[in-house]
């Protein structure tokens, strides 16, 4: 696949594309380890964050929101980050799962879990709340949760916690179109 998009250096932003590049490039994301170089060698952003600079205000909102699903929400990282695989074997995203099994490994994850991730299904888990918002998460991309699963999801890891990892859902499959429709490898 070849990449459909024209990847900007930073002297070829427009005001509103710079602002939401350094938003990026001087955000949560570039403050610690990252799975991915969020910029090449000339200054260009990677990964889905390049698709953002098409509309910039859209691109501010979406951005945030990743950063506070990712920096800023109660799931654990061991959950954030099976959700996130779960989601990129769901829509074939090979970005997302390259970005995310190394943070995913930094999270805990075994191997033989991000086997099963890759391969579209729910690692054997220990963790009661862990494998209670895996099985929404199934759920969620199968299409809902019925009644059974949501109850069990709310005693297991509460309501917050629902709402969280159904907002990561819909944010990672939103990213994983866009990666696939403009074709970021």
């Amino acid at each position: 696949m070849t990449n459909r998009l024209h990847r900007p250096t930073p002297d070829e932003l427009d005001p509103a594309q710079r602002e939401l590049y350094e938003t990026i490039t001087g955000g949560p994301r570039a403050a610690g380890p990252s799975p991915f170089a969020l910029v090449d060698a000339a200054g260009r952003l990677n990964g889905p964050f390049n698709a953002m600079l098409l509309a910039p205000e859209l691109g501010q909102a979406l951005q945030a929101l990743g950063a506070a699903i990712r920096y800023r929400s109660s799931l654990s990282p061991r959950v954030r980050e099976m959700a996130v695989l779960a989601v990129a074997a769901r829509w074939d995203s090979e970005f997302e799962r390259h970005a995310h099994e190394p943070a995913g490994r930094a999270a805990g994850l075994t191997e033989d879990e991000l086997a099963a991730l890759r391969g579209g299904s729910a690692p054997t888990l220990a963790d009661r709340a862990e494998a209670a918002a895996m099985e929404l998460v199934s759920a969620l991309l199968d299409g809902d949760a019925d009644e059974a699963t949501y109850t069990h999801a709310v005693a297991a890891v509460g309501e917050r916690a629902i709402f969280e990892l159904t907002t990561l859902v819909g944010y990672y499959a939103t990213l994983a179109l866009q990666l696939r429709v403009f074709r970021v490898v």
